[in-house]
């Protein structure tokens, strides 16, 4: 089974596409979907480290660790949405 990955072009790649040609736009659509994937997949990442502090990975078990990260999933869940929560208890 051969895989195809959908690797992202660098910024300068990107920048240098003529947005004016139909290929050229299409193209720069393309690489603004892979960028929203992308961000909509790491942002949970990122408050998991930087809002929790989970940063190394204590071997305690295997079943304990994945424990953990099912929490902080959940609590990170929970922080992204913190917002709407508040809004919808304030009406």
């Amino acid at each position: 089974m051969k895989v195809r990955w959908h690797v992202a072009l660098r910024p300068s790649k990107r920048r240098a596409l003529d947005k004016n040609t139909v290929s050229g736009a299409l193209v720069d659509e393309l690489e603004r979907v892979k960028a929203r994937i992308r961000a909509r997949v790491e942002h949970p990442f990122r408050v998991i480290k930087r809002q929790f502090g989970h940063l190394k990975v204590r071997y305690r078990g295997l079943v304990k660790n994945t424990q953990q990260l099912h929490t902080l999933f959940a609590l990170s869940n929970l922080w992204m949405m913190r917002g709407r929560l508040m809004r919808e208890a304030r009406a």
